[in-house]
This record gives C-alpha cells, structure tokens and sequence, in this order.
C-alpha cells in the first residue's frame, strides 16, 4: 500500500473541508470569495490558472452567474492549493499545522466563521474596542477565549486550535490582567490572527504590545461592557 504524505493528506483533507462548505452554505458565492481571499489571490490570477477569464469569477463570487456544481467548485479550490504551492504552500502549511480532531475546552467561550469577510477596524468599531496598535486587514471569523484556562491546560497543538478554519480571525481573550500571557502564547505557536482583542482590561503590558508591533497584529482593547455583551456585539454582524 502507498502511503501517502502529510502534505498530501492535508491538501486532501482542506479541498474536502473547503468544497464541504461551499456546498451547504446557504450564500455559496460570498463563500468562494472568502476562501479565494483567505488564499491572498486575484480574481485575475485564478482565472489565468483555470483557463478561464477574470469575469466568470467575478460573476460565480457575485451570484451572477448560476451556482457551480461540485467538479466546478473542486477545481476551483485545487486551482487555489496550486497557485498557493507556487509560492510557497504557506496558507496550506498554516492548515496542516491543525489536528484533525475538533477541539472539545471550555476555555473556548465563543467561535464562528463569518460568511465574509470583515474588515479590522470596522469589526473593532462595532464592538467599541480601543486601538492600541494599528494595523489592517480582513477578518473571516472569531475565537473567544479564556485565557487563564487556555494558558494552564492548552497544549501547543490545541493552542493552534483555537483558529477554527483560518487564522485571519480576531482572537478575544477575556480573563486576563496585563495581555502579556495570550501575546506570548500567539507568537510561540507562530500562527499569526488578523486581530487579538483583550477583553476587560484598561493598561496593556508593553511586552504584550511589542509583540503586537513586531509581528504585525492589530491590538485592541474593550473594558467597558461585559464579556456576554461584547458576545451578543459580535453575533449581531453580519
């Protein structure tokens, strides 16, 4: 029997996820789009790699055209995993790095996947969180977390966890005093989120902001509502 790789197994593994998701969202289009973003690839550059034009991805992403079926969606992501492995493989990396097993803590509070993306700093707007450092970007979904639970019982491998289906996510850490712990533990796992939020604090630790500055993550802060208003902020977006 061959055995196949680790990186073939995942490149399997991550198309069968992905066209599963396609497949029963009720919003197909906004889901090819989200996974053509999160890949960091053109309309253009897909097209090119499908043999096809520029427009009929614009049409499929727009609901323009009628819904493509399963062979069609297939090689739409095999066409993202090739053009991903040109450069690199680094998204389909990031994937690997996830167990198989879905993670089962209560030290996570809260996750979902957006449909879409959303942009950082609207996102930050709409639940009144205070810059600490800048940055920007698109995130697809969210991970609230309790921190002195994540930190005392996660494991390096349930850490990775925590990013659901992509790292361009926010991470909102709650139960926590300086900022310091959840900054270390991201840079460690070396997966970097789109954002970290920081959840009932006032003063963030200049370590935990360094961190934030030197590998490119918008920080923000929220501390004057409670964590379930700050959940019920976040289950309102769209």
């Amino acid at each position: 029997m061959i055995k196949l790789s680790d990186d073939v197994l995942g490149r399997e593994r991550l198309i069968k996820d992905i066209v599963g998701e396609v497949v029963l969202s009720d919003n197909l289009n906004s889901v090819l789009k989200k996974w053509r973003n999160i890949f960091k690839i053109s309309q253009k550059e897909l097209a090119e790699e499908l043999g096809i034009t520029s427009s009929v991805i614009s049409d499929y992403e727009s609901g323009r055209r009628k819904s493509p079926g399963i062979k069609i969606i297939k090689r739409y992501i095999e066409a993202l995993l090739s053009i991903d492995k040109k450069v690199g493989g680094e998204i389909l990396k990031s994937f690997s790095k996830k167990t198989e097993q879905p993670l089962l803590s209560d030290a996570i509070i809260d996750m979902r996947e957006f449909a879409s993306g959303i942009d950082v700093n609207d996102f930050c707007k709409k639940i009144n969180a205070k810059p600490i450092v800048n940055g920007s970007g698109v995130i697809y979904g969210y991970s609230v977390i309790d921190s002195l639970k994540a930190i005392t019982e996660f494991s390096s491998t349930e850490l990775i966890n925590v990013y659901g289906s992509t790292t361009q996510r926010a991470l909102i850490f709650t139960k926590l005093s300086t900022g310091r712990g959840p900054m270390v533990a991201i840079k460690l796992t070396n997966l970097k989120p789109a954002l970290v939020v920081l959840h009932g604090i006032g003063e963030v630790d200049e370590i935990a902001k360094r961190i934030a500055e030197a590998e490119g993550i918008p920080l923000v802060i929220t501390k004057d509502q409670k964590l379930e208003e700050l959940i019920e902020r976040i289950n309102k977006i769209e």
